[in-house]
């Protein structure tokens, strides 16, 4: 975890000098007037006068203490802003993976147990589709669709959950099923392989020869062994909501750690940018190192 932490930070760093444009003229756009000694008095308050190496080493050594830096562009610690804007990302991401556990599960279990049957070439034919359906075009049909159609729109205006859990599920349940149906499509055929692969064990056809029903064969037996490969993709999916949820909290204006991340990018806030990029990888990491721990509650073979 530590040397890939290591190769992002450096990578995040170098790519975020390299970006045209200049956080200090897009602070000093709205002044009336300024001259070239105000820039260079800016940017030494900012720090962004020093050597990049300099900067580097400041950085990455007050983010091993857990202190991120201080945004250029709202001077206010990064963490501070980033525990902000993070609920409304990992509420956006369980309600996606709820979607997305529910729809692949459940249908790619039906599949492996119907093969070749109208259902199985119906669940196959919805998979690819949904896999051809980037999360942007799912959003904003979701978006068009019923404002043509029923005149809804869903609120525009954040709500949390502690103060209007209604209207809060009202503008979640959305961008959760737009990232949701996309996600599920390569879940639901991973489930439905592993599954057709696990049902042609010997243990499943002596659980078949003991009389046991249908739905312990299924649930008890095959699921739960054919699972690992499944959670594996799901644990990457869940890392990856965390920071790719970009275009959809903007098209549902949701203030989440994704749409923090492109506010960081248009004002050139690079600290901000930094800071955002290495907490979600942080995430992402840890979130793997999760998975590979619950290999051994499913299948107690791998257990050390």
């Amino acid at each position: 975890m530590f040397p890939v932490l290591f190769g992002v930070s450096v990578m995040v760093f170098t790519l975020g000098h390299l970006m045209p444009g200049d956080v200090v003229m897009s602070m000093l756009a709205e002044a009336p007037s300024f001259n070239k000694q105000d820039v260079e008095k800016l940017r030494a308050q900012l720090g962004l006068d020093r050597p990049l190496h300099e900067q580097y080493l400041v950085w990455i050594s007050g983010a091993v203490r857990g202190d991120l830096g201080k945004s250029l562009w709202k001077d206010r610690p990064v963490t501070d802003i980033i525990l902000e804007r993070l609920p409304v990302t990992l509420e956006v991401a369980v309600l996606a993976m709820v979607v997305s556990t529910f729809l692949a599960i459940v249908i790619g279990v039906i599949s492996a147990t119907r093969q070749d049957t109208p259902i199985d070439y119906i669940v196959r034919l919805l998979s690819i589709g949904g896999l051809s359906m980037p999360e942007f075009w799912i959003a904003t049909l979701i978006v068009v669709f019923p404002a043509i159609w029923f005149g809804y729109m869903a609120p525009l205006h954040y709500a949390p959950i502690l103060k209007d859990p209604w209207a809060n599920l009202q503008q979640f349940a959305l961008p959760a099923i737009s990232l949701g149906v996309r996600m599920s499509a390569g879940v639901m055929r991973m489930t439905r392989s592993q599954m057709l692969e696990v049902l042609r064990q010997d243990y499943i056809r002596t659980a078949w020869s003991k009389g046991l029903r249908e739905r312990a064969v299924i649930y008890r037996h095959a699921l739960k062994n054919a699972l690992i490969p499944v959670i594996t993709i799901m644990g990457s999916q869940f890392g990856s909501l965390l920071g790719g949820t970009v275009i959809v909290e903007s098209i549902f204006n949701l203030p989440g750690v994704g749409r923090l991340t492109l506010e960081a990018i248009q004002v050139r806030d690079l600290t901000q940018l930094q800071g955002n990029v290495l907490f979600l990888a942080t995430g992402f990491l840890v979130i793997n190192l999760l998975v590979d721990l619950s290999y051994a509650w499913l299948d107690p073979r791998i257990r050390y």
